[in-house]
C-alpha cells in the first residue's frame, strides 16, 4: 500500500514482510554451535584411545566367545567351557595391556626422536613441534585395552554362567556376541563419526568368521586325544 510522505515522495509499505521469529534464531544459533563444536573436536586425538578400546573390546568378545566355542565343540560340560573364558579373559587382559604399552611407547619414541631431529632450533623448536603434532599416550592405551578387553570378555562369559543345557549354552554365546558386536559397531561408528552399516558388518562379519573357524576347527579333533 502506498503512502504519501510530508516531502511528497511516495512510500511503500509492505504487508506480510517476514521477520525472523526468535524461535528460528533460536534454532539457528543451536545448529551453529553444534557445527562448532563438531569442527572443534580432534577426532585424531581421539583415535588414540579409541583405537585400543576398539581393539580390546573386540578382541575380548570374539577371542573368549571362540575359545569357548572351541571348548565347547568338544566337551559339553558348562565347567569346561567358564573355566577356559575366564583363563582367556585373564591372560588376555594382561597381554592386550603390556602389547599395547610396549607398542605405543615404541610409537612415542620414535617419533619424539624424528622430531629432535627436525627441531634445529633447539628446545624452543622442540615443543613447538609437540603442540603441533599429537603424540602417543602408552598408559592411556594401556587402560583402554586393558579395561576394553575385560569388558568384551564378560559379555560371553556371563551369557553361559547359568545356563546347563549344551545347546542352549552354545546359542546364547553366539546370539549375546552378535548382538554386543552390532553395539561396538554403533559406538564406534558415533565416537568416530564414520558409516554405520560398514562398522556393523566389519565386527559382525569377523566376530562370525573367528568363532566359526574356531569350532570347525576344534570339532575335527578326536575329543579323547584332549583327556
Amino acid at each position: 500500500m502506498a503512502s504519501a510522505t510530508p516531502n511528497g515522495l511516495v512510500s511503500q509499505n509492505h504487508v506480510g514482510a517476514v521477520h525472523p521469529s526468535p524461535a528460528n534464531k533460536t534454532d539457528k544459533k543451536q545448529t551453529q554451535k553444534v557445527t562448532e563444536d563438531h569442527a572443534n573436536i580432534n577426532y585424531m586425538e581421539r583415535a588414540q584411545w579409541l583405537r585400543p578400546a576398539v581393539l580390546g573390546a573386540n578382541d575380548g568378545l570374539v577371542s573368549v566367545a571362540s575359545l569357548m566355542m572351541g571348548v565347547g565343540a568338544v566337551k559339553k560340560d558348562a565347567k569346561a567351557m567358564l573355566l577356559a573364558g575366564f583363563a582367556g579373559l585373564v591372560s588376555g587382559a594382561c597381554g592386550m595391556a603390556i602389547g599395547e604399552y610396549v607398542a605405543v611407547y615404541t610409537q612415542y619414541d620414535v617419533e619424539m626422536c624424528q622430531m629432535k631431529r627436525e627441531s634445529l632450533g633447539g628446545e624452543k623448536d622442540l615443543e613447538m613441534a609437540m603442540e603441533k603434532r599429537t603424540l602417543p599416550n602408552p598408559l592411556q592405551a594401556t587402560l583402554a585395552s586393558a579395561v576394553s578387553f575385560s569388558v568384551g570378555a564378560l559379555i560371553p562369559l556371563l551369557s553361559a554362567a547359568f545356563i546347563q543345557s549344551y545347546k542352549t549354552r552354545l546359542i546364547v554365546v553366539v546370539t549375546t556376541a552378535s548382538l554386543a558386536l552390532v553395539v561396538f559397531g554403533r559406538v564406534v561408528a558415533e565416537l568416530g563419526k564414520t558409516p554405520k552399516l560398514k562398522s556393523y558388518l566389519r565386527f559382525l562379519l569377523g566376530g562370525w568368521i573367528a568363532m566359526a573357524i574356531t569350532f570347525g576347527l576344534t570339532k575335527l579333533l578326536d575329543a579323547s586325544a584332549l583327556e
